[in-house]
């Protein structure tokens, strides 16, 4: 997934294999849900003629039921077909940034994106237009759960496990004590802790614009395309942190309320009952928002 992992467990005793079983893990979401692999199963559905079907692993309809959950909620702001505009805007692996993009190449790269043209029924999938799928966006979060789900089958309750930066809690501490985990300020310069929160038996996931971006001519373009406009977002939610039952819904709810922006965010995570902090941009730092939901976390942290 061209990142990093870390799984803590506090236990006795541990499986002299489980190193090898959590790689395992990791190993089959990659060889499942990988767009630099043309061998993985999400290039095969990438590359299937418009109108064909295929049938797809169990774990991969799985991440593409909850996308399609997360798409309809969201009203498309998490849309897993965006991957054509970010390509466009030099966000994509070659991130060539050289030119904006004219209205003309925008219009028709919106042509070629929307998740609702993806067609799931049982573990078949069918394609009606040429869309091509990139799972970034909920996949470390899938793989995260995948793990967890792993340490509780050998019957370990106190662990953490984190992907990418997204991350399960489970259980306490060696000392007893909830797992306390730190919400970065969203700047530039060295990494810097806002609050500091405690978490057990549940998912966490951070999605922000302010470690990928560029300028031009004054203007600063973030990697966070609304597959709406066909646009960066303009708006100045900087930082989205998102706390659930399972990291992938996390993982994917972050990346929507950061194309969203606060309002249209808080609405969401209030109907959904979510806890959710938020950190926009408000002149020279950053103006905390959270919804309700959020507020009994707030109670654990000093600096909130």
């Amino acid at each position: 997934m061209g990142t990093t992992y870390h799984v803590t467990v506090i236990a006795a005793d541990l499986p002299a294999d489980l190193p090898k079983q959590i790689q395992a893990v990791l190993d089959r979401v990659n060889s499942l849900m990988s767009t630099y692999s043309p061998d993985s199963q999400l290039s095969q559905l990438n590359d299937l003629q418009v109108g064909k079907s295929m049938v797809l692993a169990p774990e991969l309809m799985e991440v593409l039921a909850i996308s399609q959950g997360i798409y309809r909620d969201s009203e498309g702001a998490f849309e897993p077909t965006v991957g054509t505009l970010v390509e466009l805007w030099g966000f994509g692996a070659a991130e060539s940034r050289s030119l904006i993009p004219n209205e003309s190449l925008i219009t028709e790269a919106k042509s070629r994106i929307g998740f609702d043209k993806l067609i799931l029924e049982g573990l078949k999938a069918h394609k009606t237009a040429d869309i091509r799928i990139d799972l970034s966006a909920v996949a470390k979060g899938y793989a995260v759960d995948l793990v967890s789900e792993l340490l509780i089958s050998h019957r370990l309750s106190n662990f953490l496990v984190e992907v990418g930066g997204e991350m399960r809690l489970s259980g306490t501490k060696d000392n007893g004590k909830s797992w306390r985990i730190g919400i970065e300020k969203p700047t530039t310069g060295p990494r810097a802790i806002r609050i500091g929160v405690d978490v057990t038996d549940a998912a966490v996931a951070t999605s922000g614009d302010y470690r990928n971006y560029f300028e031009r001519d004054g203007v600063r373009y973030s990697h966070t395309i609304d597959p709406q406009t066909g646009y960066p977002v303009t708006h100045k939610l900087a930082s989205v942190t998102v706390i659930a039952d399972n990291c992938a819904r996390a993982d994917a709810l972050a990346t929507a309320f950061m194309v969203m922006g606060t309002e249209r965010a808080l609405a969401l995570a209030e109907k959904l009952q979510l806890p959710v902090y938020l950190l926009v941009k408000q002149g020279d730092g950053f103006e905390a928002r959270h919804s309700t939901y959020f507020e009994p976390y707030l109670n654990s942290s000093p600096s909130s």
